[in-house]
């Protein structure tokens, strides 16, 4: 198969899903049909891709669709949010951050998800990256502690 980007793409979209459990069923159905792709097909490659991840994990996938109907599967790291909340031992973040902390998080645990996501981050600096993910973990109502 060629390289994806030497590809041409019609157009591209994104999806997230949890690890190993695409099904055809909104929101993977809608999405694929509406640019006329193999339903089925997408749902054994990304759970094939996924399969060895953490089970429930939430894998956003980058969806390049080919003017020949054919499609390429990227996926990325988990969204920093997931990983704050499994970090912190949350269901879910404060809706009021400011004033109601729902939980702590330790500075190494902040460079450990910083260095995860470091690839889809816009920085190539680890303590860039440390400093974005802390921002996402104050915006969350998490306590950082140095």
């Amino acid at each position: 198969m060629a390289n994806p980007k030497e590809k041409k793409v019609e157009t591209t979209f994104k999806l997230q899903l949890p690890a190993g459990k695409a099904t055809p069923a909104p929101p993977v159905g809608p999405a694929l049909s509406q640019h006329q792709l193999n339903i089925m097909e997408f749902v054994n490659q990304f759970n094939k891709a996924t399969a060895k991840m953490e089970d429930g994990m939430i894998v956003p996938a980058e969806v390049l669709v080919h003017p020949d109907k054919t499609f390429t599967l990227i996926l990325k790291t988990p969204p920093a949010s997931y990983l704050l909340k499994k970090a912190a031992g949350i269901m879910k973040g404060s809706g009021e951050p400011n004033k109601t902390k729902v939980g702590i998080v330790s500075r190494k645990q902040i460079e450990e998800i910083a260095a995860i996501k470091l690839e889809d981050l816009n920085t190539d600096d680890i303590s860039q990256a440390a400093l974005i993910i802390e921002g996402s973990a104050r915006s969350m109502g998490l306590e950082v502690k140095k």
